[in-house]
């Protein structure tokens, strides 16, 4: 006859694998009915996807045939740990940072980085505590649209660990791999190395408390995209593009990647760059060279909320350029336009916006 403490007994030798602790210890056993040759179980999973939560119920379920005998009959349901279940124990990775969006896109050249950073501050000059880690392995551009691309994080010691230290401007931490590679040396990884060091970027930085972390992703949908909802969890993903056909159709690869059952990250919302060019010397014109309202349509063919349009500028690029996002002209059109996205963006996430 099977008994409830035998159970507890055999499940505590169970590790989640992320978090390096028994399940029973962090306390993920959440359900637990044992009757004379039955478990039935509910199990809490501090990783959302669906390869983990499969992995911890083919653990349970060969501990208890191992222990009890093939015959038992188990139940077993592994759910995702809810935002508001998690604590420091259970949230190994950035357990200081509150809101994690990853910023992507299907296609290159859309201006995801100059959105990310712009972003990044704008979220910074409401008065929030922010970071940014530039997860685009093969081509780091936040470097250069800081302005810091001869800076070196140093480490510190933190509890006897030598973690880095991630360099600060205007208010914001950085993050990226541009820190540590050449820049005139091209970065070729294959796909195991990629992912290693952006999970370095994570687990062997010290953060902090932080409200918001914008991580720049590169395009596409791949390897670096899979690992990163394997180490962080996400509180959503905005998804960049610009209006014309060949990048939406990328778009919508993007964001069906999130949508994936062994992905499962919010898409938040997204954002037309690039959506029209106006002439300094024709202020009252629109020109839409690459299409007009060719996000919006997708967002709501997709139920996705759309966060925004943002002009095709000459200053945006100019002030990426030297290091100083353009919406740091706090009097411009472009900062007005990025403001305006980062308030519909918080307005999705139930958060204080711009008066």
């Amino acid at each position: 006859m099977l008994k409830k403490e035998a159970v507890v007994e055999a499940l505590s030798g169970i590790m989640e694998p992320d978090l390096g602790k028994d399940i029973v210890s962090l306390d993920l056993v959440k359900k637990l009915e044992v009757t004379d040759n039955k478990v039935v179980a509910t199990i809490k999973s501090s990783n959302p996807a669906m390869h983990a939560r499969k992995r911890i119920q083919e653990a349970v379920e060969f501990t208890i045939e191992r222990k009890f005998g093939a015959d038992v009959e188990i139940e077993i349901e592994v759910v995702s740990l809810a935002d508001d279940e998690r604590t420091i124990e259970t949230r190994k990775v950035l357990p200081g940072v509150k809101n994690i969006i990853a910023v992507a896109s299907g296609k290159g050249g859309v201006g995801k980085s100059t959105v990310s950073s712009n972003l990044t501050i704008a979220l910074s000059q409401l008065g929030y505590r922010v970071g940014i880690c530039d997860a685009d392995i093969y081509g780091p551009s936040v470097p250069t649209m800081f302005g810091v691309t001869d800076e070196k994080p140093e480490p510190v010691d933190v509890n006897g660990k030598q973690l880095m230290k991630p360099i600060e401007k205007y208010g914001v931490k950085i993050l990226s791999i541009g820190f540590f590679a050449d820049p005139d040396q091209a970065i070729v990884w294959r796909g195991p190395m990629a992912s290693k060091a952006l999970k370095q970027l994570f687990t062997e930085a010290t953060w902090g408390d932080l409200d918001y972390m914008i991580i720049d992703l590169p395009p596409g949908t791949g390897d670096i995209h899979l690992s990163l909802v394997q180490t962080v969890k996400l509180s959503g993903a905005v998804v960049v593009s610009t209006p014309q056909d060949v990048a939406l159709a990328d778009a919508r690869k993007g964001v069906g990647m999130f949508r994936l059952d062994a992905v499962n990250v919010p898409v938040l919302g997204m954002i037309e760059n690039m959506a029209y060019f106006t002439p300094e010397d024709a202020p009252e014109k629109k020109y839409h060279i690459f299409g007009r309202d060719g996000v919006k349509r997708l967002s709501e063919t997709l139920d996705v909320p759309f966060l925004g349009e943002l002009p095709l500028m000459q200053t945006v690029r100019e002030a990426g350029d030297v290091g100083r996002p353009a919406v740091m002209q706090t009097d411009s059109d472009a900062s007005a336009a990025f403001r305006a996205v980062v308030s519909n963006l918080l307005g999705v996430l139930g958060k204080n916006v711009y008066s």
